[in-house]
């Protein structure tokens, strides 16, 4: 009788179709006071001059799961680890990839714009673009979906949640902080109601020092947690963000 261990030993997974099966990206950071997410112009076919988001395809020897799929093609196109990175969803189908049956495991990031540039290679010229444009193009495959999956993901989880927080430097004030909820939301927020619910929260800490403003100086704040803590803000957001 042959064992479970007898059977692994003689099984081939190449006997059996399997899916292409790859990891896709929607990379978002916030510039000159707007939202914009990384794209790549890919230089070899299927759709070779076509745009899309940034991903590729598991190693299979280097890469234990999918995150580690994930954080390393977010380095190669930014050369940062993003301090959050989500899985949004799993797409697949018959007709998404010219080459076959595809699936693709999809994941946003946020980023700060200031601590880096987009990373070109050999294959693909990599680009900032305004989210509104971006959402606008005709992109590779189905990526257009997945760009409007993965900012209904974004938008959604900065109402209640220290999300925007991904896109903070490493020191900033409460206004810096507010302006980056409202650019995300779309909508602009209440100051003194914002500023106590955030302070409430104990996400912050001063650093100690003030920023000078129009009006008068600003304190100064750093984050007092990890991001990936995932805090959340019951009832923070009150109104809906704009439908994309």
């Amino acid at each position: 009788m042959s064992t479970e261990a007898d059977y692994l030993a003689s099984y081939d997974a190449s006997h059996y179709k399997a899916p292409l099966s790859t990891v896709d990206m929607a990379i978002f950071c916030i510039q000159d006071e707007a939202l914009h997410v990384l794209l790549v112009r890919r230089a070899a076919h299927p759709a070779k001059g076509e745009w899309s988001l940034p991903g590729g395809f598991p190693d299979l020897k280097a890469d234990p799961d999918l995150d580690a799929t994930a954080f390393r093609k977010l380095q190669e196109k930014t050369g940062l680890r993003s301090p959050y990175l989500e899985q949004v969803a799993t797409v697949g189908g018959a007709r998404r990839d010219p080459r076959g049956w595809a699936l693709t495991v999809l994941y946003f990031a946020l980023v700060d714009h200031a601590a880096l540039a987009p990373q070109s290679t050999q294959v693909e010229t990599a680009a900032w673009v305004p989210l509104d444009a971006a959402l606008k193009r005709d992109l590779a495959f189905d990526h257009h979906d997945l760009l409007v999956l993965a900012t209904r993901r974004l938008r959604s989880k900065a109402r209640y949640s220290a999300l925007p927080l991904g896109f903070m430097p490493s020191e900033f004030t409460i206004t810096e902080l507010q302006r980056v909820f409202e650019i995300l939301l779309g909508t602009e927020l209440e100051r003194k109601s914002f500023r106590r619910r955030i302070l409430s929260a104990d996400l912050l800490q001063e650093t100690g020092r003030m920023q000078p403003t129009a009006r008068r100086p600003a304190k100064v704040y750093r984050l007092a947690r990890p991001v990936e803590e995932d805090f959340t803000f019951p009832g923070l957001i009150h109104s809906k963000p704009p439908d994309i």
